[in-house]
């Protein structure tokens, strides 16, 4: 049997004894409560169902505690023995006393039944789960020896295996080392073929080297002649361009003092006419103010000199001051 149809069983011998206790509890109760009734006073005759209910928990507890030892396969010793017996005596007592008591040998047999049923079935369950413990405990020790078995036949194959793959590996390993050796055979001889093709082409590097070394160094001496001769120009072109710069300098200078020196000479003609008895044009109004602004004269006396009013005259210095330099340069023109 599997383990699905070992818990079927048991869930059938669990489900059948529980349903013969519930009866015959019921059973008990219906049948007890009367008999304690006729022998409990009248102010307490709702306590009659008390002690049917005691017995039947003791036999529940029984039943229960019988069942879960059974299962782990353990014994409670003499006590639930006693127990088991004590409830089902008590309780076979209790449901054919008021029949034994009015001498009906019927109703004692028919109210026996439950709890002789009772007694019997926990028993026998007890003895039904005792032996299904030891099949479940043979079963288990079975599958476990077969699982050893298999476990143990799994590692010789997987050392089978293991021994294979080492040897396997050791052929790959030989065969490796020799593709290795023969390798760096070839490899060697290939560097040795290459490093004499190196050396040759070395020494053809070499001469081409020295061959366009020498190409060079006469090609930088030529670029050195040229460089020599460009530069030489060129200092020669600054040289002339340098005498030019300076000639027009010179040039610039004199025609400079040139202007200011006539300038300088029709300020002082202008300034030197005195004051004016007309007034004189506005052109020459403007050179005489412009005159007389470059020397510092103040602006009545230059009103005096070109004729116009003072007014006048401050404007015009008003705008000499603000374009001073235009204005003497116009003033000398």
């Amino acid at each position: 049997m599997n383990a699905v149809q070992i818990r079927s069983a048991e869930q059938a011998l669990s489900v059948g004894t529980w349903l013969i206790v519930c009866g015959a509890m019921l059973y008990s109760v219906l049948t007890v409560t009367p008999l304690m009734r006729a022998h409990t006073p009248d102010a307490w005759d709702w306590t009659a169902p008390i002690l049917p209910i005691v017995v039947d928990a003791a036999v529940v507890i029984v039943v229960r505690l019988d069942s879960v030892l059974a299962r782990l396969g353990g014994e409670g010793g003499r006590w639930p023995v006693v127990l088991r017996w004590m409830t089902g005596i008590m309780t076979l007592a209790l449901n054919t006393a008021d029949s034994a008591l009015r001498k009906d040998l019927v109703g004692v047999a028919v109210h026996a039944v439950a709890p002789l049923l009772l007694i019997v079935t926990a028993e026998t369950g007890l003895a039904y789960r005792r032996a299904i413990t030891a099949a479940v405990a043979g079963l288990e020790e079975r599958e476990r020896a077969e699982r050893r078995r298999r476990e143990q036949e799994a590692r010789q194959r997987a050392q089978e295996a293991e021994e294979a793959e080492r040897r396997r590996a050791d052929e790959e390993e030989r065969r490796e080392r020799e593709r290795r050796e023969f390798d760096a055979k070839l490899a060697r001889e290939q560097r040795e073929h290459e490093a004499a093709l190196a050396r040759e082409q070395a020494e053809r590097e070499e001469r081409r080297e020295r061959a366009e070394r020498g190409a060079r160094e006469r090609a930088e001496r030529e670029r050195e002649q040229q460089r020599l001769a460009r530069e030489h120009r060129e200092r020669e072109a600054i040289e002339r361009a340098e005498r030019e710069r300076q000639e027009a300098e010179e040039k610039a200078a004199r025609e400079r003092r040139e202007r200011e020196e006539r300038a300088e000479r029709e300020r002082a003609a202008l300034l030197a006419a005195g004051p004016a008895n007309d007034k004189q044009p506005e052109g020459q109004a403007r050179r005489t103010v412009a005159a007389a602004f470059a020397a510092g004269v103040p602006v009545r006396q230059a009103a005096e000199l070109c004729g116009w009013s003072v007014g006048w005259v401050s404007t015009r210095y008003q705008e000499l001051r603000d374009t001073n330099p235009a204005a003497l340069e116009g003033a000398s023109r």
